[in-house]
C-alpha cells in the first residue's frame, strides 16, 4: 500500500502543468510466436507452448513471423505512421527470470512504423491530437506468478513460478511523443487514448485486445512542471496497467503524488511504479533505466525486414473502415440519439452491443441490457464492463426468454446475477432457482382474490372508474408470487374479476 503524500487534484492543477507519454503494448493474435513455431495460445497449461527458440537454447536460430510483420504494418498505417522500407531488430540486454534468453529481441534505431498521430475524441466531443513517435515489433516476456505474499507482487512473496507460454508472443509497442497541453483533462485523455488504441487493433483483427488478459497493456509516463516552464520535469513510469479505468486513475494519482513532492521542495525520482487497484495508488518499483543501460546492439541472427511500397499498399487496401467512420455508421444504423451513442462509447460497450445485435437482439434491447444491467454492475464493482465476463450470447438468450414470457425483467436481472456467479446458463439457473413466470390462471386468480380481499377499498376505487389504482392489487399479487407472475396478465385478470374494462 502506498503511504505517499498527495495533493488534491484541483490544487495540483493550479500549481503544475502535466506532461504525459504512453507506451502501449499490443499482443498480436498470430497462430505462432514472433520468432518460433510454438503456438500462440492463451490459457493453456503453463510451459506447454514453448520450444527451444523461446528458451534460447544453444545453436537455435529465430525466424521472423511474416503474419506478425503484416499486422505491425497495419497498425502503423491505422496510426497514420510512415512505414520503413527497411527495418532491423536489436537485442535489448537484461536479466530477469521471465526472459530465458537474457535479452529481448526488439527494435531500437529502426522501427517498422514512425511519425504518426491519432486524434482522440474526449467525452464532450473535444478532439485532442496525440503524436505517435514509433510503433515497433518485439517479443513478449514470460509471466511470473509470485506466491505466498498478500499482494501478489514480488515484495513479500515466498517464491515465484514462471510460465514461458507468453515468452516470444508477438508484440507491437506504440510509443507517443511527449503530450503537452492536456491540463486537468490528462487522466481523461489517458483513458481515451488507450481505449482508442484498443479499438483500432480490435477493429483491424490483429489482436484479441482483451485488457484483462494482458493483450493490451499500458506504461503511463507522467511528469509535472511549473506553468510557464518549457523544460520537462522528471518522469515516473507506471508499468503494465491493464484496464481503462486503471490508466485514468494511475495518471491522476501520479499527478497528485508528483505535485505533493514538488510542492514540498522535494525532487522526483525517475523510476518505474506499480499500480495497486485496491488502493488506487502506486508504489516504487526500480530506478528507470536509460537506453544505454540495455546495451542494444543489432540482432546478428535476423536479416532486415524489407517492406516494399507495393506490399504496404496491398495491406493498406485491406484495412477496415476507420473507427470514427464506423461509429458514425453504427449510430445511424442503430437509431441512437447523440447522447445515447456517446454514453455507449464512453461506457466502453460499443463492440459488445454490436455483437449482441449481430447475435439477434434489436438495437434498443441491446442498449437496454448493456447500459442498464451490465454497466451498472461494472460500476458497482469498479471494473470495466468487459471484465465482468458477460457475453453477447447470454444477453440475447435472456432477452429472448423475456420476450417469450418465460421470465420477466426482474427475474432476468436475477438470472444475470446467477450467470455472473458461475451458476450456469440462464436456462439452468431458471430451473435451479424455480424462476419461471407463473402463467397458469388458476394460481394467479387465487392470489388476485387474496389481494382484493386484503384491499377492498382499492377494489371499490377500481370499480368506480379509477383503473390506475389496479397497480396496488398487481403489486400484492407480485409479492405473493415472489415476482414470478406476468404483470400484464395479472392486470387483465383483475379487471375481469371486477367487471371493469381496461
Amino acid at each position: 500500500m502506498s503511504t505517499e503524500e498527495i495533493l488534491s487534484f484541483d490544487e495540483a492543477m493550479e500549481k503544475f502543468d502535466p506532461v504525459l507519454g504512453f507506451e502501449v503494448h499490443v499482443e498480436l493474435n498470430t497462430k505462432t510466436k514472433m520468432f518460433s513455431s510454438a503456438p500462440n495460445v492463451f490459457g493453456d497449461e503453463p510451459n506447454s507452448n514453448v520450444n527451444e527458440v523461446d528458451l534460447g537454447l544453444p545453436g537455435v536460430l529465430p525466424v521472423v513471423n511474416k503474419a506478425a510483420v503484416e499486422s505491425s504494418i497495419k497498425i502503423g498505417l491505422a496510426l497514420n505512421c510512415k512505414i520503413a522500407e527497411s527495418c532491423t531488430f536489436a537485442r535489448k540486454q537484461y536479466f530477469y527470470p521471465d526472459t530465458p534468453k537474457n535479452f529481448q529481441t526488439s527494435q531500437y534505431e529502426d522501427p517498422i512504423a514512425y511519425d504518426g498521430y491519432l486524434d482522440i475524441e474526449l467525452e464532450d466531443g473535444e478532439v485532442f491530437r496525440v503524436e505517435i513517435e514509433r510503433a515497433h515489433m518485439e517479443e513478449d516476456a514470460g509471466k511470473l506468478t509470485h506466491m505466498g505474499g498478500a499482494s501478489g507482487r514480488i515484495q513479500g512473496a515466498d517464491f515465484s513460478l514462471v510460465d514461458y507460454n507468453r515468452s516470444g508472443v508477438p508484440l507491437v509497442e506504440i510509443v507517443t511523443k511527449p503530450i503537452e497541453g492536456a491540463g486537468r483533462r490528462a487522466p481523461e485523455l489517458a483513458k481515451a487514448y488507450v481505449a482508442a488504441i484498443r479499438e483500432i487493433v480490435k477493429n483491424l483483427g490483429v489482436s484479441d485486445a482483451k485488457m484483462e488478459r494482458g493483450n493490451v497493456r499500458c506504461d503511463a509516463n507522467v511528469s509535472l512542471r511549473p506553468y510557464g516552464q518549457e523544460k520537462f520535469g522528471t518522469r515516473s513510469e507506471t508499468k503494465n496497467v491493464n484496464s481503462l479505468r486503471a490508466v485514468e486513475h494511475a495518471v491522476r494519482f501520479e499527478i497528485q503524488r508528483h505535485a505533493a513532492v514538488l510542492d514540498g521542495g522535494g525532487t522526483i525520482v525517475q523510476e518505474t511504479r506499480h499500480w495497486h487497484e485496491d488502493t488506487r495508488s502506486t508504489t516504487s518499483g526500480r530506478p528507470k533505466s536509460d537506453a544505454d543501460d540495455y546495451r542494444y546492439f543489432p540482432e546478428p541472427d535476423l536479416v532486415p525486414v524489407v517492406a516494399s511500397r507495393e506490399w504496404v499498399e496491398e495491406l493498406r487496401a485491406t484495412l477496415p473502415e476507420p473507427p470514427a467512420e464506423r461509429r458514425k455508421r453504427l449510430k445511424a444504423d442503430w437509431g441512437y440519439s447523440d447522447l445515447e451513442f456517446r454514453d455507449v462509447v464512453n461506457a466502453g460497450v460499443m463492440d459488445e452491443i454490436e455483437e449482441t445485435i449481430s447475435a439477434g437482439a434489436t438495437a434498443s434491447v441491446a442498449r437496454k441490457w448493456w447500459m442498464g444491467e451490465v454497466v451498472g454492475r461494472a460500476k458497482a464493482k469498479d471494473v470495466d464492463p468487459g471484465a465482468l465476463g458477460v457475453s453477447p450470447a447470454t444477453i440475447v438468450e435472456l432477452s429472448k426468454l423475456v420476450e417469450a414470457g418465460k421470465i420477466n425483467n426482474k427475474m432476468a436481472s436475477t438470472v444475470l446475477d446467477g450467470v455472473l456467479a458461475g451458476e450456469g446458463t440462464p436456462e439452468e439457473i431458471i430451473a435451479a432457482r424455480g424462476l419461471a413466470v407463473v402463467s397458469d390462471d388458476g394460481p394467479l386468480l387465487e392470489a388476485i382474490d387474496a389481494a382484493l380481499a386484503a384491499q377492498p377499498d382499492v377494489a371499490d376505487k377500481i370499480r368506480g372508474g379509477k383503473v390506475q389504482a389496479v397497480g396496488a392489487i398487481v403489486g400484492g399479487v407480485m409479492k405473493a408470487t415472489r415476482g414470478q407472475a406476468d404483470a400484464g396478465r395479472v392486470k387483465e385478470l383483475i379487471l375481469e374479476r371486477l367487471g371493469v374494462e381496461g
